[in-house]
C-alpha cells in the first residue's frame, strides 16, 4: 500500500512536470493570427492635437513616402536632422531619401487616396506614433514554408515632422517580405 502511494505521487509529479514543460515550450514558427482594421485610417486620428497632428505625420509617411514614393515630398514629413534606427539606410533627410531612390530604386506612382497598407494597430503618446504592420516571410529554412509577423515603425515627431525612427529590420538582407 505505501508502495502503491509512493508510486502514484511519483507519477504525479511527472505528469506535472511534462504539463508545465508542454505548457512552457514554443513551436520555432509559431502559426499566429495577425489581423487588420478594415478602416485603417480611423486608426491615424486622436481627439488630442498633438496626438492627432503626429498621427496623420504618420500617416502620410506611409501614402506619400512609403507607398507612392514621392520622396520629394519627404521635407514635408521629415526633419532635416531625421535619426535613423534601422541598420540599413543613413541618417539625415538626405540619407533616407537617397537610400529609398538610388539604393532601392522606388519610383514615384500616383498617391492614394487611402492608405493601401494593411495595418494592425497604430499607438501614441506624447512625441511618438508606432505603426503595426503584418508581414509575410519565407521561412529560410524550408522554402515550401511561410510564415507572418508583425512589423512596426516608430517615429518621434517634433513640431509634427518625423525626428527620429526605429523599426525591425535587421542586416538579414534576403529576409524580404513575400507580401
Amino acid at each position: 500500500m505505501k508502495l502503491s502511494a509512493i508510486v502514484i505521487s511519483g507519477l504525479l509529479c511527472a505528469a506535472g512536470a511534462i504539463a508545465v514543460q508542454a505548457a512552457t515550450e514554443v513551436p520555432k514558427f509559431q502559426e499566429g493570427v495577425v489581423t487588420t482594421v478594415d478602416n485603417p485610417e480611423a486608426l491615424f486620428t486622436s481627439p488630442d492635437p498633438k496626438l492627432n497632428k503626429n498621427k496623420q505625420a504618420a500617416l502620410g509617411i506611409f501614402k506619400v513616402l512609403l507607398e507612392a514614393n514621392h520622396w520629394d515630398q519627404a521635407d514635408k514629413y521629415l526633419t532635416e536632422r531625421y535619426l535613423q534606427h534601422n541598420p540599413l539606410a543613413s541618417s539625415g533627410r538626405d540619407g533616407v531619401v537617397k537610400f529609398f531612390t538610388q539604393v532601392m530604386k522606388r519610383k514615384p506612382s500616383p498617391i492614394p487616396e487611402k492608405i493601401q497598407t494593411k495595418v494592425v494597430a497604430v499607438i501614441a503618446e506624447g512625441d511618438y506614433v508606432t505603426v503595426l504592420v503584418p508581414r509575410h516571410y519565407q521561412d529560410p529554412k524550408d522554402p515550401a514554408k511561410s510564415y507572418w509577423t508583425t512589423w512596426f515603425d516608430t517615429w518621434r515627431f517634433v513640431d509634427g515632422k518625423a525626428d527620429e525612427h526605429w523599426d525591425s529590420q535587421t542586416m538579414a538582407a534576403d529576409l524580404k517580405p513575400i507580401t
